[in-house]
């Protein structure tokens, strides 16, 4: 064992040391060794005294080293229960002789040794063991030449003996192993709710402790161990009073050390006192004799009772006997409390004070103690006000900052100890701990001879100061009164929590009723602790509240007024839960005064008039509105919000000195020069303006904030009482508002302003239960809006406005669902009837405030809000839609523009957002509202945009006619006949109505609908009379709109009732207005004035009269109807009267189109138009409407002047165009007779367009209107299929609006009106017409149409149309009509002698190869010509083709004009295009296998040739005068000359007609080629040395080259003139194929000879 092994190292220790000098000691050293050798434990080693004898021995030779090794080896022995107890009463003797050893180590081992023998197993148990084992402590600590710690050590170890005598007593008399009490006085921490807490849990837990363990009564027999115990108490008694220990042997000690340790085992071992009677009576008769002497203070105290540290141990040990005690030293602790008391009013040091002031401190910070002294003391009759006296005594202790000349520094200093105990207190707490741990530096502590104290505040924490009697020094003089003030101030702090502590006990017991229960609270307290609570506050307020009003008014530092407002708000939380009202006021009243400093008018004054010097650099605010909040303000408003918030259901009246605060502080939170002052003047400017200025606004308005939010947890009671409160607030200050001028006025406006903006709050947290607190609340803003204040009336209408949207946007307002027939459960009854009566309180002010207020800014106050109601909450809505529309409608009458503009606005929001959930019986009433708005003359804007909403209506009406019950709707096709729905569809649209109709929309059945359209029509029929133009053409575009929308919804008899009680009225008012109203023109409105006269705005000239106004309505009347008759005209038809609508619709057209203006003559063409166009395409329009159209046109037209004006112009345009898109819808109704109808009305037209020559359009080259919607038109009017003939008819009239220069220009109008209409019957004619009609219509007088066609621009235009027409006809009609188009393209192309700058002979020749072309392709298509064509036509045809060619080619091209105009790339484009018709012709023509006869092709080649011959038939002074294109014309003539002769590239395509027209070529051509050789010959001899001219050069070498390469057919060959030998020997030479060089043999022989060389 280690054990074994440590003591064996002593004993060679031992041995060593003893080696020399003591061989005894050395011998018996070795001997033990051998000794414990053999043994194994300490229990063996205490029955064997030869181990324990030993060391004795060694200690009895008293040499320091072998006594200081002895003794170690004893305290071995002893611990490890290595001794016998019989050997206890040796070892006490061998420590008694070396406690009397000089050596101060021998010593410390002495004490060391006795305090090890009291914590074994050998601790004394009689009287002579334990007395002497106590007297060696004495004694070492009373001897003089003890040195200091030694006599430190003797301290402590006596200390710890005693408690380990006191706690073996208690063991053996069974008494409760915890300790009732703790070693020492209660520290102090860095709060005294911390100290409060503490205490009474302590308290708490060691009373329950004592009641649960120990014996129910006192004991008074005592053990052995209890009268040793006893023994020792009374001897440190006796010792402490000054006299001598009988038991213990010793004559005196010190009465400080004796008083401690009697007052560490009252302290420690209450459970004794309370339990062992002897100890009692010791208790009462000699401790508390002891103590009352040594507490009177009557006599000058001389000695050690005069010392501080005498004082303070017999103050300590007087409270714990009051705080542990009382209950059974009533009398004993009623005087010491007088006692004390007393001692706080009489002349003593400071120190004495601050030393009874500590005591009174903890009495007062300890709940448990407090409320058994009250208990005891005060609600005892027959005994003293003890706490009522503590308390008061505190206050004057406080009071004296008042009389004190260095009050200022007391203060100061009393803040920095309130500040440095935050900083020290777990200094003090782990000092504590070392107290209670009874560390041995404790006794050196206690025998100094001055005591040290531990206050300083604003050093570091352990700064000593020296108490003596008579302290001189004036910085000890200022802590040591802050130090007594800051124990004073704590004390009536612990008052102040304690009482809050027992309130929240009687609350947990339930004695009390919590401030935050749901329901009233009773104003009756009942309880034990309850009324203790009450008759404190009673007992105590006033006092408390004098007092900490003063520190706090005086006080600056951060940590005492925080600590006094902690105080503030515990008392004022207790005195609100136990209904103490008077209490609670003047607390709140009294913490009112420190939260916001709003400078009154003479501080105002006073800070103006400040001397120039005092003026910083920094800009000054105006001081005027300066409030500066410090940081107790600051404080002392969080503390005001803890209070609210924890008695807001207690407050009731009180609320007003609360919400005064508030609204002051509203006011400085939006002040703009509102600031808050720093704790520390040290800080950056910067960090704290960032850091503590916002951040303590913004904290504060965010608590002022959830004060009020927090009212939803309030009860009802409460909640009004908070109201009532806001509402007095705001009576108090509306009679200074009235003057509107000053400080004061707009402090009293902000406070209102407050009481509003709070009011609005609550509402909105408490919108869960409103209705108890809704009229209270709108009652005050109906009366604030009544104010002369204008800015409270508007501040009124807007918490009106907010408070309604509100109560509306809760979540008890949803979306209206009524409930449906049947399903209605008392439940829904309910509540429905709960928010029907508070939807209409809540609507019902808007409703009071417009009819009782007197001035319009009232009234726009309420529209305004109305209208937001309206846009936010207008769906949830239901139950208030009568007063609503009620209001409304009396709006519209109203004069004032303002309120008829928001009484609007409301309605606007109703007809487009709310109709869905307006019920169904108030529909009527919107729709009469909405009339009435439109009808008034206010603002035209209005009337206009509530016709508008006049048809959302409709459109909301018709989407529940659509959905409707099925069987109650009558289905159209709009597209045709009407028909009956079958089986199927009602089920299916059935179905779908189920699925898809909402809730309101069924409500509204078919009855109520028609009556709502009939209703809104007859509104429009009345606004179309309205003498505004605006509003009459609004109503009229929505009435049309609407029946155009939702027409196919109506059923027929609504139909009737429309057309004929709505429509045609309208119509017929209208036109009645058109003709009768004024034409005089008016004036703008006047916008000023200049130069004196006044300054009218513009009028278009199209609307400056009544007439031109009623024209544009007519114009929208006819617009509506055309539109009504394009949708609906299938299902009007079957209507029992529309017939006669129809005719009588026609009459009006036609009147219209002859004597209504331009504007109204178009519209009722566009009426006719769209009705057929519409329908003709479906087959929906009969014959007979479409023949009255064209009856109602051809009539116009011939009734009409015959006038050119612009008027005139547009109306024949537009029935141009409308006929050929007639003609495009309608074709197919069309027959001979309606076609040639429709060609003699488009004569009209024509006969009609005359215009001068000197026309405008005509000078810069344009067509006139008419004539271009003509050539606009002209290809539709292409004849259908079934009527083929009249593709005769039509290009025969296209034919003559072509020029004819040599016909007459009379103009026989009867002629051509009599070819209009021919006869027809049954409207049908044959595939190809009879000669007569064709003849009839040729043979007419072209010249009476072309008369009045200006110049050339119309056929220029019109050709390209006539050969497509052409081109597209068919084939029998085509040939009949070709010569005729032929010759009328001819008669365009020689239009270019005359005019050859013109495109109109260009555009005929293009059409005219275009047709060639075309022929060609199809014979080349078709292998062939059309056998379906006759001969003679085809013979007729090619001839003229043939006269065409020889006129236009030999006559006009190749030829040197007159013009100087064209530019060269014009010249080249003529040129370009006389060889496209050359190549036509040669190319295409001649080279085909046509059908023409052999004379037209000699015609067409004779007709090259003779263009080929212009160069070689002039003489030669006029070739060099021919321009150069003159030649190039002529050798291309000649090159397809060349070409048609030959057949190089053609053996593959060679056939008849090609044989035939080679024949023909090359027959002309070796003619020609003979006649230009001849020519050149005779031309070199003329000419004689001149080189001969380029022309005629370029053609002699062209024809050599040509000749040079010409190959021919045999079949060409056949035909030349060539001797038959010659014949016979090509025939035999197949080789060659150039026979035709032999016939121009005798001219090549001539040429041998010719001069001429070629370069």
């Amino acid at each position: 064992m280690a054990f074994m092994a440590v003591l064996e190292s002593d004993l060679r220790a031992l041995s060593a040391e003893a080696r020399r000098r003591y061989p005894a000691v050395k011998d018996g050293a070795e001997h033990a060794i051998l000794k414990l050798r053999s043994l194994s434990s300490p229990s063996e080693i205490a029955h064997n005294e030869d181990i324990l004898r030993i060391f004795l021995m060694a200690c009895e030779v008293r040499s320091v080293k072998l006594s200081v090794i002895g003794l170690s080896c004893l305290q071995k022995l002893i611990s490890h229960d290595a001794v016998a107890p019989s050997a206890l009463k040796e070892i006490l003797s061998t420590l008694k002789d070396h406690a009397e050893m000089a050596d101060e180590s021998v010593q410390l081992k002495t004490l060391q040794t006795i305090l090890i023998i009291y914590q074994s197993r050998l601790h004394p148990d009689n009287e002579d063991n334990m007395a002497q084992a106590l007297g060696i402590c004495l004694r070492l600590l009373e001897n003089n030449w003890s040195s200091d710690s030694v006599r430190n050590t003797a301290a402590a170890t006596f200390r710890q003996a005693v408690a380990l005598v006191f706690d073996h007593m208690v063991c053996a008399e069974s008494l409760p192993l915890g300790k009732f009490g703790s070693g020492g006085y209660t520290t102090r921490t860095s709060s005294v709710t911390v100290d409060i807490n503490r205490n009474i849990n302590r308290s708490e837990s060691l009373e329950h402790e004592f009641i649960s363990g120990g014996p129910s009564l006192m004991r008074e027999t005592l053990t052995k161990a209890g009268k040793l115990g006893l023994r020792l108490l009374e001897d440190l008694t006796a010792l402490a009073a000054g006299g001598s220990a009988i038991w213990l042997r010793v004559n005196s000690i010190q009465r400080t050390f004796a008083l401690d340790i009697l007052e560490f085992v009252l302290s420690n071992y209450v459970v004794v006192f309370r339990t062992l009677v002897s100890y009692e009576q010791v208790l009462r008769h000699q401790i508390c004799s002891l103590l009352m002497t040594s507490l009177r203070t009557n006599a000058e105290l001389e000695g050690e009772a005069g010392e501080p540290s005498f004082r303070r141990l017999v103050l300590r040990s007087v409270a714990h006997i009051i705080r542990l005690y009382s209950s059974s030293l009533i009398t004993e602790c009623e005087v010491f409390l007088s006692m004390l008391v007393k001692v706080t009013s009489m002349d003593l040091p400071l120190w004495h004070q601050i030393l009874v002031l500590e005591i009174l401190r903890g009495f007062c910070v300890e709940a448990r103690t407090l409320r058994i002294l009250f208990q005891n003391f005060d609600m005892h009759p027959k005994n003293t006000n003890i706490v009522e006296g503590m308390v008061k005594a505190l206050a004057r202790v406080v009071s004296s900052l008042q009389v004190q000349e260095t009050s200022e520094e007391s203060l100061a200093a009393v803040a920095g100890m309130f500040s440095s105990k935050a900083k020290v207190w777990l200094v003090m707490v782990f000092l504590t701990l070392v107290t209670e741990i009874k560390s041995m530096i404790i006794g050196a502590f206690f025998l100094t001879k001055e005591y040290m104290m531990v206050f300083r505040s604003s050093n570091p924490p352990w700064i000593e100061w020296s108490l003596d009697n008579d302290a001189s020094n004036a910085a000890v003089l200022v802590a040591s009164e802050a130090h007594a003030i800051t124990l004073a101030v704590e004390g009536l702090l612990g008052v102040v929590f304690t009482v809050a502590t027992l309130t929240d006990e009687a609350m947990d017991v339930g004695e009390l009723e919590s401030p935050r229960c749901d329901s009233d609270i009773s104003a009756k307290c009942s309880g034990k602790t309850a009324l203790l609570c009450i008759s404190m506050v009673d007992s105590l307020w006033l006092t408390i509240l004098d007092a900490l009003s003063l520190i706090l008014s005086r006080s600056q530092g951060e940590a005492i007024v925080l600590e006094i407002l902690k105080g503030y708000q515990a008392f004022t939380q207790a005195c609100g839960v136990l209904r103490a009202v008077e209490p609670l006021n003047s607390f709140l009243a009294s913490l009112c005064k420190f939260t916001v400093n709003i400078p009154s008018e003479a501080e105002r004054r006073s800070n103006a008039l400040q001397s120039p010097g005092s003026r910083r650099s920094e800009p000054l605010v105006d001081q005027r509105d300066s409030i500066v909040l410090t940081p107790k303000n600051v404080q002392a408003l969080r503390t005001l919000f803890n209070i609210a918030h924890r008695l807001h259901n207690m407050l009731g009246p009180s609320w007003v000195l609360v919400l005064e605060t508030l609204a002051a502080l509203d006011r400085a939170i939006h002040s703009p020069h509102a600031v808050t002052q720093e704790v520390s003047t040290t800080v950056p400017k910067l960090t704290r303006e960032s850091s503590s200025q916002y951040s303590d606004f913004n904290v504060l308005s965010s608590l002022n904030s959830q004060l009020f939010e927090s009212s939803a947890l309030m009860h009802i009671s409460a909640v009004k009482s908070l109201l009532c409160a806001l509402c007095e607030l705001s009576h108090q200050c509306i009679p200074g508002t009235s003057s509107g001028f000053g400080q004061t006025s707009n402090q009293k406006v902000g406070s209102i302003s407050f009481s509003v903006e709070r009011m609005i709050s609550i509402l909105v947290s408490n919108l869960h239960r409103v209705e108890p607190l809704w009229d209270q609340i709108v009652t005050y803003f109906l009366e604030l809006t009544n104010s002369s204040n204008q800015h409270l009336r508007n501040m009124a209408l807007d918490a009106l406005d907010q408070s309604i949207c509100a109560v509306l946007g809760s979540d008890r307002f949803q979306e209206y669902i009524p409930s449906k027939p049947n399903t209605a459960s008392d439940d829904m009854e309910a509540i429905n009837s709960e928010l029907r009566s508070l939807e209409c309180a809540v609507i019902s002010p808007l409703r009071a405030l417009y009819f009782s207020s007197q001035s319009t800014d009232g009234r726009v106050g309420a529209l305004k809000i109305l209208l937001h109601v309206l846009e936010r909450h207008g769906e949830k809505l239901h139950y208030s839609w009568p007063d609503i529309l009620e209001m409304l409608r009396c709006v519209a009458d109203a004069s004032e523009k303002d309120l008829v503009t928001l009484g609007f606005q409301s309605l606007r929001v109703i007809m487009n957002d709310g109709l869905s959930t307006i019920p169904a019986d108030c529909l009527h009433v919107c729709i009469d509202v909405t009339g009435a708005y439109s009808a008034q003359k206010t603002e035209l804007n209005i009337s206009l945009t509530a016709i508008g909403l006049l048809w959302t209506t409709t459109d909301f009406i018709a989407k529940g006619l659509l959905h409707g019950p099925a069987e109650e709707i009558e289905v159209m096709d709009m597209n045709s006949t009407p028909k009956q729905m079958d089986g199927e569809r009602k089920e299916e649209q059935t179905l779908n109505f189920a699925d898809k109709f909402d809730n309101q929309s069924f409500l509204i059945n078919r009855v109520d609908s028609d009556r709502l359209l009939f209703s809104i029509f007859s509104l429009l029929q009345k606004l179309a009379g309205d003498e505004r133009p605006e509003v009459r053409n609004s109503a009229v575009r929505t009435l049309f709109q609407t029946l155009g929308s939702h027409g196919q919804k109506l059923s027929k008899s609504m139909w009737e009732d429309c057309l004929w009680k709505y429509v045609f009225p309208i119509l017929d008012r209208a036109s009645h207005m058109a003709e009768t109203s004024s034409k005089d023109e008016w004036q703008g409105k006047e916008l000023g004035t200049r130069g004196g006269k006044a300054v009218h705005m513009l009028i278009h000239h199209s609307r400056n009269t009544a007439q031109k106004q009623w024209d544009e309505t007519l114009v929208l009347v006819l617009g509506g109807i055309a539109r009504l008759l394009r949708s609906f005209f299938p299902f009007l038809r079957s209507l029992s009267n529309f017939s006669s609508g129809w005719e009588s619709l026609l009459l009006f057209v036609k009147n219209s189109i002859l004597h209504g203006s331009k504007e109204v003559a178009l519209a009722a063409i566009n009426c006719l138009q769209t009705t057929v166009n519409s329908h003709s395409s479906k087959g929906n329009l009969p014959m007979p409407y479409l023949q009255s159209v064209l009856d109602v046109y051809e009539s116009v037209l011939q009734k009409s002047p015959n006038y050119s004006d612009n008027a005139a112009s547009k109306v024949k345009q537009e029935i141009l165009h409308g006929l050929g898109e007639l003609y495009m819808q309608a074709q197919m109704m069309f027959d001979d007779g309606t076609y040639k109808q429709l060609l003699g009305i488009i004569r009209l037209v024509v006969k009609q367009s005359k215009m001068d020559n000197d026309n405008f359009e005509v000078e810069f080259g344009h067509v006139p209107p008419v004539q271009r919607m003509m050539l606009e038109i002209l290809p539709l009017l292409r004849p259908a299929g079934h009527i083929p003939a009249m593709w005769l008819l039509l290009l025969q009239e296209l034919l003559q609006y072509l020029p004819r220069p040599d016909s007459p220009k009379e103009d026989n109008e009867d002629e051509a009106d009599l070819m209009i209409k021919p006869e027809t019957p049954n409207g049908t004619v044959s595939k190809s017409p009879n000669k007569t009609e064709a003849s009839s219509l040729s043979t007419a007088s072209p010249t009476s149409i072309m008369a009045g066609i200006p110049s050339y621009l119309f056929a220029e235009k019109l050709i390209p149309l006539l050969v497509d027409l052409f081109l597209h006809s068919p084939a029998v009609e085509k040939y009949s009509i070709f010569p005729e188009v032929v010759q009328g393209l001819c008669r365009c192309m020689t239009t270019r002698r005359d005019c050859p700058d013109g495109t109109l002979w260009r555009s005929a020749v293009e059409g005219f190869n275009n047709i060639l072309l075309d022929e060609v392709n199809k014979l080349a298509v078709n292998s062939g010509p059309d056998p379906t064509i006759s001969k003679p036509a085809k013979m007729r045809v090619w001839k003229e083709v043939a006269d065409v060619y020889e006129i236009f080619l030999v006559g006009y091209c190749g030829r040197a004009l007159p013009s100087k105009s064209l530019s060269d790339m014009a010249l080249k484009a003529d040129e370009a295009l006389e060889m496209t018709i050359l190549n036509v012709l040669g190319d295409k023509i001649l080279r085909e296998q046509i059908d023409a006869p052999a004379d037209v092709l000699r015609r067409l080649v004779l007709t090259l040739d003779r263009c080929a011959s212009r160069t070689c038939s002039l003489p030669i002074e006029t070739v060099e005068l021919m321009p150069s294109h003159c030649s190039r014309f002529s050798l291309t003539c000649l090159q397809k000359l060349f070409s048609l002769s030959s057949c190089n590239s053609e053996a593959n395509n060679w056939n008849s007609k090609r044989s035939e027209v080679s024949k023909i070529s090359i027959m002309v051509l070796m003619a020609r080629c003979e006649q230009i050789l001849n020519r050149f010959l005779i031309d070199e001899n003329d000419i004689g040395e001149r080189p001969l001219p380029i022309a005629r050069l370029e053609e002699i070498i062209f024809i050599l080259k040509e000749l040079a390469r010409l190959v021919i057919h045999p079949e060409t060959a056949s035909v030349l003139p060539l001797h038959p030998y010659l014949k016979e020997g090509l025939a035999e030479e197949d080789q060659d194929k150039r026979p035709h060089l032999l016939i121009l043999f005798p001219s090549f022989c001539e040429l041998v000879i010719s001069r001429w060389k070629p370069e």
